[in-house]
C-alpha cells in the first residue's frame, strides 16, 4: 500500500475532515504504533498503512482498516435507517468513526446490508465496501439467512411444509420458497430464506395464516451470531468471519 500522511490516515477512518485530522496530529492527540510502541508522530512523517494497525485518538484506541466490515447486535426497538422515524438508528451504536468513513458516493459511513425491522433482533452486517453489500444482499448469490420465530398461535407441520413448497405474497405473484424450515417448538420456528423482500419473513407466516410476535436473525452465510456480543454491541469481522459469511 502506498504511504500516506497521518491526517490522511485519520481522515480515511473517519476521524473528520482533512483539516480537523490535521489539527489532532499537530496537536499531539494521536499516536500510532508503527511496530515499536505507541509514539506520536509529526504530521510531515508519511506511515504505509495495513489492516490492524493500532493507533491512539485523544487516548481512544482505534485499529486501521481499510475497509470496514462490521457485526452489530441488532437490539429491538432500534431502526435501520440514517433518518430513522419513530426508534433510536443503529447506526447510533456505533462509534463515530465508522458513521464518518468518506465514501466516493453520497452516502457517507457504514452502511447496513440490508435491513431488520425496528422490533426484530439478531445479525446486522454494516460495510462501506459497496461490492460486498451487494454480494450479501442481492438474491442472485443465494446468501442463506436463518430466523428464528415465535408466532402468536401454534404451528405444524402442515405450515412447513406450506413455506417450503412456496406461497404468494399479495405484491408478487410468482411463489416465495423457504430454503429450509423446521419446528423447534409448540409456536416456534426456524426459517431460512436466501432473498430479503420486504418484511418477508412476517409475510411468509401471515400467507399461511400465522402471526409472528418474535423474530430473530441468528446466521448469515457459514456465520452464527457470536454468544458473547450482547445487544447492542459491535464488533469487526475478522478474515475468518469473512470467509464464513461468503
Amino acid at each position: 500500500m502506498t504511504s500516506i500522511s497521518l491526517p490522511d490516515l485519520l481522515f480515511s477512518q473517519g476521524f473528520g475532515t482533512r483539516r480537523i485530522c490535521a489539527g489532532l496530529v499537530q496537536q499531539g492527540w494521536v499516536k500510532c504504533d508503527r511496530g515499536q510502541g505507541l509514539e506520536a508522530i509529526d504530521d510531515s512523517l508519511t506511515i504505509e498503512p495495513s489492516d490492524g494497525m493500532h493507533f491512539q485518538v485523544q487516548g481512544v484506541d482505534w485499529q486501521y482498516h481499510a475497509k470496514a466490515y462490521v457485526l452489530l447486535h441488532k437490539p429491538a426497538g432500534t431502526e435501520c435507517s440514517h433518518k430513522p422515524s419513530a426508534w433510536p438508528s443503529v447506526y447510533s451504536l456505533l462509534p463515530s468513526p465508522l458513521r464518518q468513513r468518506p465514501a466516493k458516493t453520497g452516502l457517507q459511513g457504514v452502511q447496513a446490508v440490508g435491513r431488520l425491522d425496528q422490533d426484530t433482533t439478531g445479525m446486522l452486517l454494516l460495510s462501506d465496501d459497496g461490492q460486498f453489500i451487494h454480494r450479501m444482499s442481492s438474491p442472485k448469490h443465494h446468501v442463506p439467512k436463518v430466523y428464528e420465530l415465535v408466532t402468536e398461535d401454534p404451528l405444524n407441520e402442515q405450515v412447513v411444509q406450506q413455506l417450503l413448497q412456496g406461497v404468494v405474497l399479495n405484491d408478487d405473484p410468482k411463489p416465495v420458497k423457504a430454503a429450509a424450515c423446521a419446528l423447534t417448538g409448540s409456536h416456534q420456528m426456524q426459517l431460512t430464506l436466501t432473498e430479503g423482500k420486504y418484511h418477508q419473513v412476517k409475510r411468509m407466516l401471515g400467507a399461511v395464516g400465522h402471526k409472528v410476535v418474535g423474530l430473530h436473525r441468528s446466521r448469515i452465510g457459514g456465520m452464527g451470531l457470536p454468544t458473547d456480543l450482547a445487544p447492542g454491541q459491535w464488533r469487526w469481522l475478522s478474515a475468518e468471519d469473512l470467509l464464513l459469511l461468503r
